[in-house]
Parts: C-alpha cells; sequence; structure tokens
C-alpha cells in the first residue's frame, strides 16, 4: 500500500478487548528442526528454571490491501472486505520475500482480509506450507462502530463535531484506544506463556543448545544492525530463538500493540529508525520484526530489528505500473 493509502487510517490507532481466541485450522506443523531451550555447556546440568533466558522472533505483518483501503474507507471489524488484486499481489511479494523463514506458529486476525494474506505468505514459504495456522480475535482491527463503511473524513467530522481530536475520538459503538491496547496486552502475554511453556516441555526432553537455524534463516534476509546482528548470532553467548512467530493483522492494531512494547516494556530500536515511523501506520504487508527476551516472572524484553519494511512491495509498483 502506498504512503498515501496508509495515511487513511492515520487518525486513529487500537483496537477492542476481545479476550477470547478464534478458530484454529489445524493442519501439521511447520517442520523447523530447532530446538527450545537455553543454550547450555556440553556437561553442565540445566539451570534452574528461574535464570532461563527464553528468546523467540515475533514478526507481525500487516494484511494486503482492500478496494476499501485505497478508497479510504473505513472497515474496522464489521466490514469484512477481501484483498483486492493488488492485495493479493502484495501478500504473494511478501511471502517470497520471507520464503526462507522458518515460522514455528502462525497466528492471524480471523477477518478474511488477515487470513487471505497469512495463506499468501505461506504460500510461498520453503519451509512452512503446512504451518497450523490459528485464527485469533483478539488480532482482529479496532471497532469504529457508527464510522465503519464510511470515508475516513466522516470520522474526522465527527470527532470535530465532539470538540475532540481525531486519533483520540471514539466513534458511537466503538472502542477505545485504551481497549485496543488491552487486547494486544492480553495477546502478548498469551503468546509469551506459549513459547516458554512450550520451551521447558522440550528441555525436559531434550536439554542443550537449540539448533541456530532459525536465527540464520532471519538473518540471511532482515537488515540486522551490528548491535542486532548479535541477538541472531550463535557465537554471541545469548540463548538460541527457541521459536519463530508470524502474526498477520491490521493497522491501527499493530500500531496500538508497537506502543505497548516503546512505552510499557521498554523497546528497543535500530538507530535507523526514525521518530516519525514510531507512530505511523504500517503500510499493507509492512513487515515488522521484533526479538523478545523473557524470563520466568519478569516483564519480556522486546528489541525491535525493523519496523514496517516494504522492500518487498518494490515489485508490485513495478508490475503495476507496466
Amino acid at each position: 500500500m502506498t504512503q498515501e493509502a496508509a495515511s487513511a487510517y492515520g487518525c486513529g490507532a487500537g483496537s477492542r478487548s476481545s479476550g477470547g481466541s478464534g478458530v484454529s485450522e489445524v493442519i501439521p506443523q511447520c517442520r523447523s528442526r530447532a530446538g527450545l531451550g537455553r543454550r547450555a555447556e556440553a556437561t553442565a546440568s540445566p539451570p534452574p528454571d528461574h535464570v532461563r533466558m527464553t528468546r523467540f522472533a515475533l514478526t507481525v505483518v500487516r494484511h494486503g490491501e482492500t478496494r476499501l483501503n485505497k478508497e479510504k474507507v473505513l472497515q474496522g471489524q464489521g466490514i469484512d472486505e477481501p484483498l483486492s488484486e493488488t492485495g493479493f499481489k502484495q501478500a504473494a511479494a511478501a511471502g517470497r520475500f520471507m520464503s526462507k523463514v522458518r515460522f514455528t506458529h502462525a497466528f492471524s486476525s480471523d477477518l478474511t482480509r488477515a487470513k487471505q494474506t497469512m495463506h499468501g505468505i505461506l504460500k510461498h514459504n520453503l519451509f512452512c506450507k503446512d504451518v497450523t495456522v490459528q485464527y485469533d480475535s483478539r488480532l482482529r482491527e479496532r471497532k469504529y462502530g457508527a464510522a465503519e463503511g464510511k470515508p475516513l473524513s466522516d470520522l474526522r467530522n465527527m470527532a470535530k463535531e465532539a470538540g475532540e481530536e481525531c486519533p483520540f475520538f471514539t466513534p458511537p459503538g466503538g472502542e477505545t484506544l485504551d481497549q485496543v491496547e488491552m487486547r494486544g496486552k492480553q495477546f502478548f502475554e498469551f503468546l509469551c506463556q506459549l513459547i516458554l511453556k512450550e520451551a521447558d516441555q522440550k528441555q525436559q526432553f531434550s536439554p542443550g543448545a537449540p539448533s541456530n537455524n532459525l536465527e540464520t534463516s532471519l538473518a540471511e534476509i532482515f537488515p540486522l544492525e551490528t548491535n542486532y546482528s548479535s541477538e541472531v548470532n550463535s557465537d554471541s553467548g545469548a540463548p538460541g530463538l527457541v521459536a519463530s512467530v508470524l502474526v498477520v493483522s491490521h493497522g491501527a492494531y499493530m500500531r496500538s500493540l508497537f506502543g505497548y512494547f516503546l512505552t510499557d516494556l521498554k523497546c528497543s530500536l535500530p538507530a535507523s529508525l526514525r521518530k516519525f515511523e514510531l507512530s505511523s501506520v504500517s503500510p499493507n504487508t509492512g513487515i515488522s520484526l521484533f526479538i523478545i527476551s523473557f524470563e520466568k516472572g519478569k516483564e519480556p524484553t522486546p528489541k525491535c530489528v525493523c519496523m514496517n519494511l516494504q522492500d518487498h512491495l518494490n515489485e508490485v509498483t513495478k508490475t503495476l505500473s507496466v
């Protein structure tokens, strides 16, 4: 999606607090050989749970373009628009760009535009075509209530009439920004608990250092800076990644989630990231990568490798201009 189209969501962020997870599509799990657990010395016993560091990669992608995205019409949750022709091309381009990434988990919003994007990405993956996709309602876009199906300009007028600034205005029947952040926080906490549980189970049955397959597949694709390349370097002394999670969601929701990472969890950022990018909405199929580190009983620590990456969209732009 172009910068102009991305700005269509520039006045609102977030989503509602929906509590439960959605439908799961159960297919054979991705065939990654990466083990789970911390890096341990060959002769050492596994450390106590309270000192074991667990790390995983979190790749978050916005859905592809829809007709209403291009027309700057708010979709929210009530307008379940499918991808446009351009949107399908964007999803395929993102899939080719990440074709060698070994994803171990896949989560998607249960709205059509996100589900179609997820399938477009996995279709081109060399290792994870049969990954189990879990559809979770907590990943849905913000609910805009009475403004859904209407032009963005209508939302701005509603906010003006109410004497409020558009980014903080909640239309009738819509969701507040606090509700959005709570939903993102609930999903992230669920994800961390899941990864930790699986890592503990794996450590019990196969203790020792994990494979570096997950790290290697990421380092070959994403623009890791010097201080971040150590995060996926098997010689850095840090424990290897126990999982690589792919999430497909929505622009306003993603901005709220990233705001939670930055404000509450003190996410560290690459030096190349410009300030305005922190509050901007991701372009369609924009890709953001975080390395999450955590221990039992402590807050997770995210490190941003890249935010709203759109290098893969160059081929889509060239195709559309022909």
